[in-house]
Protein backbone atom coordinates (compact mmCIF):
# COMPACT_ATOMS: atom_id res chain seq x y z
CA UNK A 1 0.00 0.00 0.00
CA UNK A 2 1.21 3.53 -0.68
CA UNK A 3 -0.13 6.99 0.03
CA UNK A 4 0.77 10.34 -1.52
CA UNK A 5 -0.57 13.24 0.56
CA UNK A 6 0.74 16.74 1.21
CA UNK A 7 -0.71 19.34 3.59
CA UNK A 8 0.63 22.90 3.58
CA UNK A 9 -0.27 26.02 5.48
CA UNK A 10 1.66 28.98 4.16
CA UNK A 11 1.62 32.30 2.37
CA UNK A 12 1.17 32.80 -1.35
CA UNK A 13 4.34 34.21 -2.89
CA UNK A 14 2.87 35.59 -6.11
CA UNK A 15 -0.55 36.19 -7.61
CA UNK A 16 -2.09 33.10 -9.24
CA UNK A 17 -1.34 32.65 -12.93
CA UNK A 18 -4.26 31.19 -14.88
CA UNK A 19 -4.15 29.68 -18.34
CA UNK A 20 -6.52 27.56 -20.35
CA UNK A 21 -5.50 24.35 -22.06
CA UNK A 22 -6.54 23.48 -25.62
CA UNK A 23 -9.56 21.58 -24.26
CA UNK A 24 -10.66 24.67 -22.29
CA UNK A 25 -9.67 23.34 -18.87
CA UNK A 26 -8.38 26.08 -16.55
CA UNK A 27 -5.02 25.61 -14.85
CA UNK A 28 -3.64 27.89 -12.11
CA UNK A 29 -0.09 27.86 -10.77
CA UNK A 30 1.32 29.72 -7.79
CA UNK A 31 4.04 29.43 -5.18
CA UNK A 32 3.53 29.02 -1.44
CA UNK A 33 6.11 29.73 1.26
CA UNK A 34 6.24 27.76 4.49
CA UNK A 35 8.56 28.99 7.25
CA UNK A 36 9.95 26.84 10.03
CA UNK A 37 11.48 28.43 13.12
CA UNK A 38 14.35 26.45 14.63
CA UNK A 39 16.39 27.13 17.77
CA UNK A 40 20.09 26.54 17.05
CA UNK A 41 22.65 25.17 19.53
CA UNK A 42 23.31 28.74 20.81
CA UNK A 43 19.62 29.31 21.53
CA UNK A 44 19.14 31.74 18.64
CA UNK A 45 16.02 31.37 16.54
CA UNK A 46 16.61 30.72 12.82
CA UNK A 47 13.99 30.75 10.10
CA UNK A 48 14.05 28.33 7.21
CA UNK A 49 11.66 29.13 4.35
CA UNK A 50 10.72 26.52 1.74
CA UNK A 51 8.98 27.44 -1.53
CA UNK A 52 6.43 25.06 -3.03
CA UNK A 53 5.02 25.11 -6.57
CA UNK A 54 1.30 24.36 -6.52
CA UNK A 55 -1.04 23.49 -9.42
CA UNK A 56 -4.84 23.84 -9.33
CA UNK A 57 -7.19 22.39 -11.98
CA UNK A 58 -10.74 23.09 -13.21
CA UNK A 59 -13.20 24.60 -10.67
CA UNK A 60 -10.54 24.79 -7.99
CA UNK A 61 -8.35 26.77 -10.42
CA UNK A 62 -11.12 29.29 -11.10
CA UNK A 63 -11.82 29.73 -7.37
CA UNK A 64 -8.15 30.28 -6.57
CA UNK A 65 -7.78 32.74 -9.44
CA UNK A 66 -10.76 34.72 -8.16
CA UNK A 67 -10.03 34.85 -4.42
CA UNK A 68 -6.32 34.24 -3.77
CA UNK A 69 -3.71 37.01 -4.01
CA UNK A 70 -0.04 37.39 -3.17
CA UNK A 71 0.38 37.31 0.62
CA UNK A 72 -2.82 35.32 1.28
CA UNK A 73 -2.52 32.68 3.98
CA UNK A 74 -3.74 29.40 2.55
CA UNK A 75 -4.30 25.74 3.49
CA UNK A 76 -3.61 23.27 0.69
CA UNK A 77 -4.16 19.54 0.62
CA UNK A 78 -2.95 17.57 -2.36
CA UNK A 79 -0.35 15.17 -3.72
CA UNK A 80 3.23 15.40 -4.96
CA UNK A 81 3.90 15.01 -8.65
CA UNK A 82 7.21 15.09 -10.50
CA UNK A 83 7.10 15.67 -14.22
CA UNK A 84 9.68 15.94 -16.96
CA UNK A 85 9.76 18.43 -19.81
CA UNK A 86 12.27 19.27 -22.51
CA UNK A 87 13.44 22.84 -23.02
CA UNK A 88 14.12 24.44 -26.42
CA UNK A 89 17.59 22.91 -26.54
CA UNK A 90 16.25 19.41 -25.90
CA UNK A 91 17.58 19.25 -22.34
CA UNK A 92 15.38 17.25 -19.97
CA UNK A 93 14.23 19.15 -16.87
CA UNK A 94 12.33 17.83 -13.88
CA UNK A 95 9.97 19.75 -11.64
CA UNK A 96 8.23 18.59 -8.46
CA UNK A 97 4.95 20.27 -7.65
CA UNK A 98 1.87 19.83 -5.51
CA UNK A 99 -1.35 19.07 -7.32
CA UNK A 100 -4.01 20.60 -5.08
CA UNK A 101 -7.15 18.64 -4.26
CA UNK A 102 -8.51 20.92 -1.54
CA UNK A 103 -7.90 24.54 -0.59
CA UNK A 104 -9.02 26.82 2.24
CA UNK A 105 -8.38 30.53 2.62
CA UNK A 106 -7.17 31.45 6.11
CA UNK A 107 -6.79 34.64 8.10
CA UNK A 108 -7.63 38.14 7.01
CA UNK A 109 -7.81 39.07 3.34
CA UNK A 110 -6.10 42.34 2.40
CA UNK A 111 -7.64 44.24 -0.46
CA UNK A 112 -5.63 46.45 -2.81
CA UNK A 113 -6.93 49.59 -1.05
CA UNK A 114 -5.47 48.36 2.23
CA UNK A 115 -8.85 47.58 3.81
CA UNK A 116 -9.11 44.33 5.73
CA UNK A 117 -12.03 41.94 5.51
CA UNK A 118 -12.58 38.87 7.66
CA UNK A 119 -12.88 35.64 5.70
Amino acid sequence: MSYNKVILIGNVGRDPEIRYLDNGAPLVTLSVATTERIKDHNGAIRENTEWHNVVFWRNLAETVDKYVKKGSQIFIEGKLRTRMYEDKTGKKNYVTEIVAENVRLLGVRKEYDGAQHQK
